[in-house]
């Protein structure tokens, strides 16, 4: 095991984290343990990931609030009024293929593909997605995992874990205490960081415990948003990444305010983990504005870059 065990709830390893967004998904289907699995290649220390509430209340990992983007559910199950993951039990979320349709994907022009997958190049794709990767992620067996299989897959890993609890439907009231019992029941308080846009979930967490860090997620800019974490006794903030200042770069006024408020965080003791960075410069400008970890679609580019 690595020195990760031993960290207090709200620390982290020192230096920038290079985190993999939803698994490393530009090489593999999005929160799947497959993904997951390939953001040990590159070097993670943590991976993001998304969960969800089934109709029976199966803690289950997807990040669309709907499951038409990432599933063959429209094939498995024609004709349903609704494709929300609330509306499906886990019996019937179990036997869907989460993987072809990032095959499929790859079959189009770059220009074509989500846009997450457009900045793919033919050397990534040939060096870190196999033939066998191929056979895998076709074949039918990538399924959607419950939050209890990654977290499993997380330990033997010996990786850290940013859950984002998504929220949609009533049930939700009951997502942070299912979450957090989880979390305990394994022993894994030390090795989550809880993040949410729901930010009364991260609330809901910190009444719950005290052992487990929360990060609030937020893609819109939070006036002195150190203070704001401190009111919400949370130890993160994750932080959408504001491309309206790059016509004229950090000096531009947008960029003097996002590096203050990167900075504001920093000085009221918290981590600044920014999403989504697939861009090298842009992670290097990120990384000298203070940052402590990058969440990309990319961690091989991330692990080159912290490299230099």
């Amino acid at each position: 095991m690595s020195n990760l065990s031993s960290l207090r709830p709200g620390q982290f390893p020192a230096g920038v984290l290079n985190i993999a967004h939803r698994g490393a998904r530009a090489f593999g289907p999005e929160n799947t343990l497959a993904a997951f699995e390939k953001s040990k290649t590159f070097g993670c220390q943590m991976f993001e990931m998304d969960v969800r509430m089934s109709k029976d209340a199966e803690l289950v990992v997807h990040h669309d609030d709907q499951l038409t983007r990432c599933t063959d559910v429209k094939s498995k199950f024609p004709g349903r009024s609704s494709y929300y993951v609330s509306d499906f039990t886990y019996d019937e979320l179990s036997v869907l293929d989460a993987g072809s349709w990032y095959v499929e994907q790859l079959a189009f022009p770059c220009a074509q593909r989500q846009d997450f997958l457009q900045t793919l190049t033919d050397e990534e794709l040939a060096q870190f997605v196999s033939p066998q990767d191929y056979a895998l992620y076709i074949s039918g067996a990538i399924k959607l995992p419950t939050l209890k299989q990654t977290l499993e897959f997380a330990k033997n890993a010996d990786l850290m874990v940013n859950i984002e609890l998504k929220t949609q439907t009533q049930m939700d009231s009951e997502l942070a205490n299912a979450v957090v019992n989880l979390i305990e029941f394994m022993g894994f308080e030390q090795r989550v960081l809880i993040s949410s846009f729901d930010h009364e979930q991260l609330v809901k967490v910190r009444q719950l415990t005290k052992n487990i860090a929360t990060g609030v997620l937020t893609g819109d800019r939070i006036p002195n948003p150190g203070e704001y974490l401190q009111l919400l006794d949370a130890d993160a903030y994750n932080l959408g990444y504001y491309r309206d200042y790059e016509a004229m770069g950090f000096n531009s006024l947008n960029g003097k305010l996002y590096l203050s408020e990167i900075n504001n965080v920093r000085k009221s003791g918290c981590s600044v983990n920014v999403w989504t960075c697939n861009d090298k410069e842009e992670m290097r400008q990120l990384i000298a504005a203070g940052v402590t970890g990058l969440i990309s679609d990319y961690p091989n580019r991330v692990r080159d870059v912290l490299a230099e």
